[in-house]
């Protein structure tokens, strides 16, 4: 199956990169569990919440792994327990978020089932910058080489 790029106009240059984020992006997507939030706390702040109840401190991880946010759980199956009715699976799970380039992990706690984890994003700053225009190798005249320039004046 062939698939169309949505980043191949002449004008986007070294948006490779994205495109394959992008891609790992849909290929995640279809993850319901666990259910998470994310909240922006200030003008830099962001939080994601993951709802893990049942989950301990011990059964989950948090790596960054280049760009990615990984958070996984893993319950430990308790063999001498005899269930006469088991609801709630002791089900592995690995949620992933891609984050910009900037973006700091400031920490992670586990609060009554649900995992928060704080993020700092830096404020984008205002970049101008001036290109200076050299003549080209055709161009170049030697120093001290004047143009003469003729000039039609009516009078």
């Amino acid at each position: 199956m062939t698939r169309i790029s949505l980043l191949n106009s002449p004008f986007l240059l070294g948006f490779e990169q994205v495109e394959r984020t992008l891609d790992r992006i849909a290929k995640t997507s279809g993850e319901g569990y666990p259910p998470y939030n994310i909240e922006q706390l200030g003008d830099d702040g962001l939080r994601i919440t993951l709802a893990v109840a049942g989950f301990t401190r011990d059964d989950l991880s948090i790596q960054l792994e280049d760009n990615q946010l990984v958070i996984r759980g893993k319950q430990q199956d308790d063999q001498a327990r005899i269930y006469l009715h088991r609801g709630i699976a002791a089900r592995q799970f690995q949620r992933s978020f891609v984050l910009v380039d900037g973006i700091e992990v400031i920490g992670a706690d586990l609060d009554n089932g649900l995992l928060h984890v704080d993020l700092k994003r830096p404020l984008p700053e205002s970049r101008v910058r001036t290109i200076e225009i050299k003549p080209g190798a055709k161009a170049k005249r030697p120093a001290g080489s004047t143009i003469a320039v003729e000039t039609d004046k009516a009078k």
